[in-house]
């Protein structure tokens, strides 16, 4: 009620004062008369629009009363305006009769302007609207009008007043040509409004319903339907077109202005009437796309609209970043030119009274004292003081009475109009891209509709997906439509830009994502093809074609060689390829369009959505590529695996020709987590689907008897038997495949196959603790009786489970066996990688003397054991068995190793001797044996020979005992003969 009060007090006042209204000279004043009017007009209807009004105030009413203890004393006249305002526009045109004058002519000033800037595309077009270079030799002098700030007035805005304005002063419709130009211009523009937000007011209907009851009007009714006829049919592909040309034209400008940021200064105005033209096409897109019946729906919808948004924000940014060169240029404008010429103006005055005079003396004053070292300081501008003071001058010399009036010294009104906009470069630049550019109509329920929409258009459309960057950068527009009277809708509509700004961001990162899955899929494939797996055929035809052999069937297509793709015909030809890699660089740019963007005090990273999604991607491909299948037990083979690897790293590495972003860091963190048990998320990774699959699948096989380890081939292998394996053991165990998956498992990876197959190492030495507690009185005799062979055969009958022992062993042996092939290809890998590091490591190892404390020999060895080297003991088993606290077909020949690094890390763990220890156990062994030599039964002596080469291997592969020692307890001829009996003996099995 008060704003009721004060409104139509004010109207009153104007009109009792006849107050001159003309947008091109008071052009303050007019825009805020006709704002009132319009913003009265709005209120008035949307209180109509309540459907429990009457309810609402009677509980108000109610509540005051019981509150305060009697009923409010404005209730009566509150509840008679919501009964007379029931249909607003009906009682507002009675009610605006007395303000017709005034109200008509502010409207019909409009004629100089509305007109100019409702044009087709292609009169914008044959004017050259907004291009610098369409004249070169004009480009450095500044752009100017006699209506300044009319020429960026939001053609929406002008659109509410014409419409609105001329339903309550109808009048004027029928008695000026005028007028009624306008009035028709208008409505064959626009079908609907927008009230506020979500609100909208279909013109013709509304306009339609209140003039046919009005006597004299069947013209207009008339008019008003050939209009929305117009509307219908014409206005959706006018406004296309109009966006059409001003993606060009924005395009042009952003680009002559990123090139030469110094027009910024003399075309200031181009910019923000460019800007305020595409706001106004945007929003009379959203605001018709949902709200009128169309007849041709391509014309409401735009599938290019992300493009002029980017371009909006291109100038949006130049704007911001370049602040300080049009702060320099107009400073220097307004003391240099502004000052003299409205100073020449003031003084050719006839009549100015005495306070006209102290202002207009003010002004000169104020754009005199500027200087352009005030800008090089960094000193804050604040012209709104003479704003507001030229807002009060034209009010005073509006009025009929003034002894200035304003009416008579249109120059003076025109160039303080120029001034005011040259002062608003200087200090309000921000202030003016939100009047020329907010799209926080996109906040609104009406833009909501369409704004995921769009965005998901533009990311389906690859020549659009490069401007899809705008839409997160439109989240930031969403905070100006706050206002300080509704405090409250400030945290849901800043959630709301947050949840949209990284909706979208995230939306992009993953398309980017999938099209360079897509493309490492690709590469994947083409790498797969260079396998040396696949060459077999090639030379079989080879082969066949050189003995003229005809195999298969006639007319089987050719395969195709590897780099067959990258052969054309013409560079018309395209292929998936092709097309994916030109999706992405069009996406990534966008992505890689700015570094951060704030959206209600809180920044987002566009790049870092993008690497997250890519860490997240490389790790679930990398595992995949393992192809495990758990039931089947079947895995990729680790080369096969690492060349797919390199592909997809190679596809990675090549983003950072699009992106800024550190791919480095991607590898750092996915590759180091694959080299542990689980990654960040707990899901398994490479290497523990490696280490269970060999210790699980293969090595189970070799105990089994399945497969076998061949020394010489370093490498196991499959032994033909009745149930033929589903995989070739060769091909997961030479050192080709041991050092593929030392590249993919690195030291880290390689130290947990190691302390896997330590662990299961330490199951097998705690089972024979139990066998040697079962036998160890007979044990304990035999060691203090080695050199009686009676009283030794005797003994040696009592031990229990002495196959036990020798399976448990080998086992141990195989493992161990194992151990090597994988530590001698990380070596070979890390010989490769790291040369210099590997050597120092080395040569510490080689060069530790023999007295060095064990704790500190053992760090040495363990160093050494990370990168591969052999050590003389091992470390990872000391480690396993120190926790227990509490080839043959056959294999045996892994016995050497088993025992030589059991017997170190036991005597390690016990504090014994390890050389004495072993040379006690040779004596044993040689003196056991030669017994053994000289026994008749066939049974005692069945592989005898094996057994005499088993005793010679351990002394090799001990680095604490040597040769000489073997021969001063067991004759080297008896170690002759057996080679020579073996030999004979598998010559004869083979024939």
């Amino acid at each position: 009620m008060e704003f009721k009060d004060h409104v139509c007090e004010l109207l009153n006042t104007i009109d009792a004062c006849q107050v001159f209204f003309d947008i091109t000279v008071n052009f303050d004043l007019t825009k805020n008369y006709l704002d009132l009017v319009v913003t009265y007009t709005t209120l008035m209807m949307l209180l109509s629009r309540i459907e429990e009004r009457k309810a609402i105030i009677g509980l108000y009413n109610y509540a005051h009363e019981m509150t305060h203890g009697s009923s409010d004393r404005e209730y009566p006249r509150l509840g008679q305006m919501i009964v007379d305002y029931e249909n607003p526009l009906k009682r507002m045109m009675e009610e605006f009769v007395p303000h017709g004058k005034s109200l008509s002519d502010a409207l019909i000033s409009l004629q100089m302007v509305y007109p100019r800037r409702n044009l087709s595309a292609d009169q914008w077009r044959n004017a050259q609207l907004l291009s610098l270079i369409s004249a070169p030799s004009t480009m450095l002098n500044p752009a100017q009008s006699d209506t300044m700030p009319c020429e960026y007035l939001s053609l929406d805005t002008m659109e509410k007043w014409i419409v609105f304005g001329f339903i309550l002063c109808h009048g004027a419709l029928n008695s000026d040509p005028a007028a009624l130009s306008l009035w028709k211009l208008a409505l064959q523009s626009s079908s609907c409004l927008c009230l506020f937000r979500d609100e909208v007011f279909h013109i013709h209907k509304a306009a339609e319903d209140l003039f046919v009851n009005l006597r004299g009007y069947n013209k207009r009714v008339n008019d008003i339907r050939e209009c929305k006829e117009s509307a219908l049919s014409h206005a959706g592909s006018m406004h296309r077109e109009r966006r059409k040309f001003l993606r060009s034209a924005l395009k042009e400008l952003a680009t002559v202005l990123a090139d030469q940021p110094g027009l910024l200064g003399p075309k200031a105005l181009f910019v923000f009437m460019a800007l305020s033209f595409a706001r106004d096409e945007i929003i009379w897109l959203l605001r018709h796309a949902d709200n009128i019946q169309k007849k041709s729906t391509d014309d409401f919808i735009d599938k290019h609209i992300a493009e002029l948004i980017f371009y909006m924000e291109e100038l949006r940014a130049h704007v911001r970043k370049y602040g300080p060169v049009m702060q320099r240029y107009y400073v220097q404008y307004l003391s240099g030119f502004d000052a003299v010429v409205l100073n020449e103006l003031v003084q050719n005055l006839s009549v100015c009274p005495e306070d006209e005079s102290i202002i207009m003396s003010s002004f000169v004053n104020t754009m005199t004292s500027l200087s352009v070292k005030q800008v090089e300081d960094g000193e804050v501008f604040d012209f709104r003081g003479m704003r507001l003071d030229w807002f009060r001058l034209q009010a005073y010399t509006s009025v009929s009475k003034a002894s200035l009036g304003i009416a008579d010294h249109r120059e003076l009104g025109k160039m303080m109009n120029t001034i005011i906009f040259h002062t608003k470069m200087v200090d309000s630049l921000v202030e003016m891209l939100v009047e020329t550019s907010d799209l926080s109509i996109f906040w609104t329920r009406i833009g909501a509709r369409a704004f995921e929409k769009m965005f998901q258009q533009c990311l389906e459309l690859p020549s659009q997906s490069r401007y899809s960057i705008s839409f997160p950068l439109l989240c930031t527009h969403f905070m100006s439509c706050t206002h300080e009277l509704c405090p409250e809708e400030r945290h849901h509509i800043g959630d709301r830009s947050l949840s949209l700004c990284n909706m979208f961001l995230d939306e992009m990162a993953k398309q980017a994502r999938n099209l360079i899955t897509d493309i490492c899929t690709e590469q994947c494939t083409l790498s797969d093809q260079l396998l040396p797996k696949h060459c077999a055929k090639t030379i079989s035809q080879a082969v066949n074609k050189k003995s003229k052999k005809q195999t298969g069937k006639k007319g089987e297509p050719e395969r195709e060689k590897p780099g067959v793709e990258s052969m054309r015909k013409n560079r018309l030809l395209v292929t998936n390829l092709d097309k994916l890699h030109t999706a992405l660089s069009e996406l990534c740019f966008s992505i890689n369009y700015v570094p951060n963007m704030v959206v209600w005090e809180h920044t987002f990273t566009p790049r870092e959505y993008l690497t997250s999604h890519l860490e997240i991607r490389f790790t679930k491909s990398i595992v995949g590529m393992t192809m495990y299948n758990q039931t089947t037990q079947e895995i990729a083979k680790p080369s096969e695996l690492l060349t797919s690897v390199r592909a997809y790293m190679t596809v990675l590495q090549s983003v950072e020709n699009y992106v800024q972003i550190d791919i480095t860091r991607v590898f750092n963190n996915v590759l180091l987590q694959q080299t542990q048990h689980l990654d960040s998320h707990g899901e398994p990774t490479i290497t523990s689907l490696y280490t269970n699959w060999y210790l699980e699948t293969l090595l189970r096989q070799v105990s089994n008897g399945h497969i076998a380890y061949f020394p010489a081939m370093k490498a196991f292998v499959n032994l033909p038997t009745e149930n033929e394996l589903t995989f070739n053991a060769e091909e997961y165990s030479d050192i080709s495949e041991m050092r593929s998956l030392s590249e993919l498992l690195g030291p880290y990876g390689m130290k947990f196959l190691s302390e896997s197959l330590m662990w299961h190492i330490s199951s097998q030495v705690a089972e024979l603790k139990k066998l040697v507690v079962e036998n160890v009185e007979v044990l304990t005799q035999m060691r203090t009786s080695f050199d009686k062979p009676e009283q030794m055969v005797a003994l040696f009958k009592k031990l229990t489970s002495v196959d036990s022992v020798l399976k448990r062993m080998t086992i141990i042996g195989v493992i161990l066996s194992f151990r090597s092939l994988a530590q001698e290809a990380l070596r070979d890998v890390l010989s490769c990688h790291i040369p210099f590091l590997v050597s120092s490591v080395e040569d510490f190892k080689d060069h530790i003397p023999r007295e060095t404390d064990m704790k500190v020999a053992m760090n040495v060895y363990e160093l050494s054991s990370a990168a591969g080297l052999p050590c003389e003991i091992d470390p990872a088993l000391v480690v396993a068995l120190s926790s227990q606290k509490s080839g043959h077909c056959n294999n045996i020949h892994c016995l050497a190793k088993a025992i030589n690094q059991i017997a170190a890390a036991l005597f390690t763990i016990h504090k014994g001797s390890i050389e004495d220890r072993l040379k006690e156990f040779l004596a044993l062994a040689s003196s056991s044996l030669l017994k053994i030599g000289q026994e008749t039964d066939k049974t005692t002596t069945r592989n005898r020979e094996s057994v005499y080469l088993l005793l010679d291997m351990i002394v090799q592969e001990s680095p604490f005992l040597t040769m000489d020692l073997l021969e001063s307890c067991f004759p080297y001829v008896l170690l002759r003969n057996a080679y020579h009996a073996v030999y004979k003996q598998s010559v004869s099995a083979s024939a």
